[in-house]
């Protein structure tokens, strides 16, 4: 919207469609919102029946900062999450994932990553420790190897929620 001063003012979004037993992001949403994709900054797809999120999702709502995909059944992510140049925070608590979605660690912005209850073992701490942003990892309640637990006891420039905190 262009104000009579020449600014110009930018609605953003969020988009909530937590609990709608979805499988899959619905291809009829993408149309819908086709027209202000740009300015979606928050979506929330909790508590849903998802396995997978396509690289369209990502290529589509490109100025995400706020991921919430909790309490879903996802067991991995497309590559195109690496390409998500304003995303702060991402939500993937209570999922299936065994592997860490190591993409995750290519966003520069990304401040939060909450991995508690899923079923994996090992973490890229490392990476993690290279991501400029990063303040914030929780892998609560996942199956931890004893290299990965004790690579999370060093100091670190985040802050680390696990199961191995003393």
């Amino acid at each position: 919207m262009l104000m009579p001063d020449n600014r110009i003012i930018m609605f953003l979004f969020s988009a909530d469609l937590s609990n709608c037993k979805l499988i899959s992001f619905p291809d009829g949403v993408f149309k819908v919102l086709r027209s202000v994709s740009e300015n979606i900054c928050v979506i929330t797809l909790a508590d849903n029946e998802m396995k997978a999120l396509s690289s369209k999702f990502f290529l589509t709502f490109t100025q995400l900062r706020e991921l919430d995909l909790q309490g879903n059944v996802l067991t991995k992510l497309p590559d195109a999450v690496g390409e998500m140049e304003h995303l702060t925070s991402i939500n993937l608590a209570n999922n299936s994932f065994s592997i860490f979605p190591d993409k995750l660690t290519e966003i520069a912005t990304l401040e939060r990553i909450n991995l508690e209850g899923n079923s994996i073992t090992e973490i890229p701490v490392e990476k993690l420790s290279a991501m400029p942003a990063l303040k914030w990892l929780n892998v609560r309640s996942n199956p931890l190897d004893s290299n990965t637990q004790s690579a999370l006891q060093s100091p670190h420039n985040f802050d680390i929620l696990s199961t191995t905190e003393s």
